[in-house]
């Protein structure tokens, strides 16, 4: 630390003010790394971003040898000017030899710049074990692991191959992304005006469509949004993009809101309570399950072929601030209701082009509270999560995206399910909440890919008029989503493979 005395004479009172310096640490991304393709790292963490690079020396030592058990790294690393993270990564190499448990660790020495000091936490380890080799889901098994045993074959191949994506790489998408744009300036999707390329997932919503004010007539306003958003999704399909569809449903005494702060004491408390079989609203909730499956089965790409989609119902279900939240309904009745939704769609209804997807909030932080509402294994193709507000809480909340991403991709590995951030982004309103700085390449993209999780996709919210989650040309982060957009396991539109047919 920097001590500073003020005061110019020796009758003026000395102030001692203390400038804290910059600390540099170390930790491993996780415990142990795997032959043969459990790879694991560190990261070397600098307290504040400063304004020029950064070079660290450092010791390595355990009794893994360095470009022999793992890939060779040399003893130096560089944070880059206003950045605050480095990654060392640890890729084993694999060998036919069955060996004692090896450990590699890392000592950070010294760095190039003398305002930057070497913090208490200096060292950090992980071990290399032998284990098994991961199961990898084949294309003559993935019939065997959806929800709908009829699954439509185009189904069960985006299930595989969505399963498949994740071992190297990731889709991004976003809500709405062909019909709501920032700034109002319509025509192509905003990722596509500021990457040259469409996103590689569409969101959409059976909200209106399902709306009580749906009269199904051609000068009805609901009507003809139900239709503009069906041929969306059929473009999205046609360009071989994902979609997956979420359900804003409104309560169903008056048909009018989703969010609990609008609603009645009463209505918050019964709205659940009352769709389940045997509730008073339980006959309702069958003719807003007809309108999906309608929609559903009519949707038809240019190929002849049923659209297959990804339904999130109920998303978010750990929180209060919609009626279907943990507030108002017990895990049973929950599990119940969701048990009845999956069954009444394949089963009654005969809808075999939908995967189902279980996605909460962010208020879990251990496998046990993910799980609390979880339907079974037979209920659900895709474990995801929303999370918005852990990126606003700086390195701690970063730090969280990451455990509990950790949670969902390691439950989708032993379960064989995809896993996804179903929804994510940082609301930058110009004037009002500024963006932040290397939020996609750093922030963002650091916390869905560090500690070898393994995600399908994730989504962007959309944009509207006066805010975004994906800029446009002309933001000042737009070259921040460029670059991120522009890594290698980073997949937009015009990279996707064939998401609906299964590889020979």
């Amino acid at each position: 630390m920097i001590i500073i005395f003020s005061g110019c004479s020796k009758d003026t009172t000395e102030e001692e003010i203390v400038i804290e310096k910059p600390i540099i640490t170390i930790l491993a991304n996780s415990s142990s790394a795997s032959e043969p393709e459990n790879h694991g790292g560190f990261t070397i963490r600098l307290s504040e971003a400063i304004d020029n690079d950064l070079i660290i020396n450092f010791d390595i030592d355990g009794n893994a040898e360095n470009g022999v058990d793992y890939e060779e790294i040399p003893e130096t690393i560089t944070i880059l000017a206003n950045t605050t993270r480095a990654n060392i990564p640890i890729n084993i190499i694999d060998d036919i030899e069955s060996e004692e448990i090896e450990s590699v660790k890392i000592t950070l020495k010294s760095t190039d710049n003398t305002n930057v000091e070497i913090g208490t936490t200096n060292s950090a380890s992980l071990n290399i074990t032998n284990e098994a080799e991961e199961f990898l889901l084949s294309p003559s098994e993935a019939k065997f692991y959806v929800v709908n045993s009829n699954a439509t074959p185009e189904t069960i191949a985006l299930f595989y191959n969505l399963n498949k994506v994740a071992r190297t790489s990731f889709i991004i998408g976003q809500q709405d992304a062909f019909s709501s744009f920032f700034n109002n300036e319509s025509g192509a999707s905003d990722m596509k005006k500021t990457t040259g390329h469409d996103p590689g997932l569409l969101g959409s919503d059976f909200m209106f469509m399902t709306d009580d004010k749906n009269d199904e007539t051609t000068s009805n306003w609901f009507y003809n949004q139900e239709q503009s958003i069906k041929a969306d999704a059929i473009e999205a399909y046609s360009k071989g993009m994902v979609n997956t569809f979420l359900w804003h449903m409104r309560e169903p005494y008056e048909g009018e809101y989703f969010y609990t702060d609008s609603m009645t004491d009463f209505q918050k408390n019964n709205a659940f309570i009352s769709i389940l079989p045997g509730g008073e609203n339980h006959d309702y909730y069958k003719l807003k399950l007809d309108k999906i499956a309608t929609v559903a089965s009519s949707l038809v790409g240019n190929d002849g072929k049923l659209i297959p989609i990804i339904f999130r119902p109920f998303h978010e279900f750990d929180g209060d601030w919609f009626w279907w939240g943990k507030a108002y309904c017990t895990p049973e009745q929950f599990i119940d209701l969701w048990r009845f939704t999956v069954s009444y769609l394949k089963d009654t209804k005969g809808v075999n082009n939908m995967l189902f997807a279980y996605a909460s909030d962010r208020n879990f932080n251990s496998e046990a509270e993910y799980l609390e509402r979880y339907p079974g294994d037979n209920y659900v193709d895709v474990l995801g999560m929303d999370n918005y507000g852990d990126f606003n809480n700086g390195i701690m909340g970063l730090d969280l995206v990451n455990n509990k991403l950790q949670i969902i991709s390691n439950l989708a590995k032993e379960k064989v399910k995809i896993a996804a951030l179903t929804e994510s982004c940082f609301f930058v309103t110009p004037g009002v909440n500024e963006p932040l700085p290397n939020f996609y390449t750093q922030d963002l993209y650091n916390s869905i890919t560090e500690n070898n999780v393994k995600l399908s996709y994730m989504m962007f919210w959309s944009n509207i008029q006066d805010s975004y989650c994906v800029p446009a040309p002309s933001n000042s982060n737009t070259n921040d989503f460029i670059t991120f957009s522009s890594k290698i396991d980073v997949l937009l539109q015009n990279e996707l493979p064939n998401l609906y047919e299964l590889p020979n």
